[in-house]
């Protein structure tokens, strides 16, 4: 949580007169989500396919040793997540490669809406309704818009493009507080107009703009995303950008500016082990530190660590926990 690399508790536990190497305290992480977490972990990534609304990002992630490869290599870490409907699920997947191939395997089974940034790795996943992310949209308009002279900006083509994005966020705005029925009706009667006039401004724009400027790159964008990004109208509990999966991934890009990263393969998934456990926590209103304790009291005297009714009441969201792992109790 307070993105502390292993070097420097290793200093502070020192300076208390402790000593502890960054070694033991890596080996203590990885026994830790190897043998206890690991078992949660699978049962939280079985929840999370069981819905049909999810989202997913991806981020670079340094391992040092990994066999048959350069230090420098980069690997991934890659993010899933549910949607603001049900419990807060949050899983982090290390991996070697930003290829197709590990999404699909790590959604596999999973049948619904997937709301990315339009990275077409995930194109192969199998059995899923993509949805694009307004939000990358805005910000190519953004970027175009920025970079012209600060007294140029106005009746642009760039700030009509920004225009239009806004006036579909001013909709989401105006009815954020809306039942997901409520939020059905009210993007078919007011973003549908704004969506049928951007398209028209699409097709005006195409021919007119260099394609590899900003403003063309922001052009494109829309019009290869385009089916993607009408589908938000399909469904009331969709969002019209992929915000939610960014600030879940946010933590752990945090977290590696300090950590920079991670020795092992092991040491990697232990992280994203971790982190998903942590991230899960404090999304569904717990103490991470004391909702742990619980964990490493409670998993050690299972009789099988893998039984799914005594890990259903362990989950963050579950019912059964006590108040003391509670942000706020009732």
């Amino acid at each position: 949580m307070d993105s502390l690399p292993l070097y420097r508790q290793e200093q502070q536990f020192l300076r208390l007169g402790v000593e502890l190497s960054r070694q033991t305290l890596a080996n203590w992480m990885i026994a830790g989500a190897e043998r206890w977490l690991t078992p949660l972990y699978d049962y939280m990534h079985k929840e999370l396919l069981r819905r049909d609304i999810a989202h997913a990002d991806e981020t670079t992630l340094q391992v040092l040793k990994e066999p048959g490869r350069a230090a420098q290599t980069k690997s991934y870490l890659w993010l899933y997540r549910t949607g603001r409907v049900g419990p807060d699920i949050i899983l982090y997947d290390y991996q070697t490669g930003r290829g197709s191939e590990y999404p699909g395997k790590f959604l596999k089974g999973f049948t619904g809406y997937l709301q990315t940034d339009g990275y077409s790795g995930y194109n192969q996943v199998e059995g899923v309704t993509q949805l694009g992310c307004w939000a990358h949209a805005r910000r190519k308009y953004h970027e175009a818009l920025q970079a012209l002279p600060a007294g140029q900006r106005s009746n642009t083509v760039a700030a009509e493009g920004l225009a239009l994005c806004n006036a579909l966020f001013e909709v989401e705005r105006k009815w954020k507080d809306a039942t997901p029925e409520q939020h059905y009706e009210a993007r078919l009667a007011e973003s549908r107009p704004i969506l049928d006039a951007f398209s028209a401004w699409l097709e005006a724009q195409r021919s007119r703009v260099l394609p590899k400027s900003l403003l063309g790159t922001a052009i494109t964008y829309c019009t290869n995303q385009w089916e993607k990004l009408n589908v938000f109208l399909q469904d009331g509990r969709l969002e019209i950008d992929n915000y939610r999966s960014e600030r879940s991934i946010k933590p752990m890009v945090i977290g590696r500016k300090n950590f920079l990263f991670s020795n092992t393969p092991r040491g990697a998934k232990a992280s994203a082990i971790i982190y998903s456990i942590v991230e899960t926590a404090k999304a569904n209103g717990l103490k991470p530190h004391l909702y742990l304790q619980h964990l490493f009291e409670r998993l050690p005297q299972l009789p099988n660590p893998a039984d799914p009714e005594a890990l259903s009441k362990l989950v963050p969201w579950s019912a059964s926990l006590p108040l003391v792992c509670r942000v706020y109790s009732k």
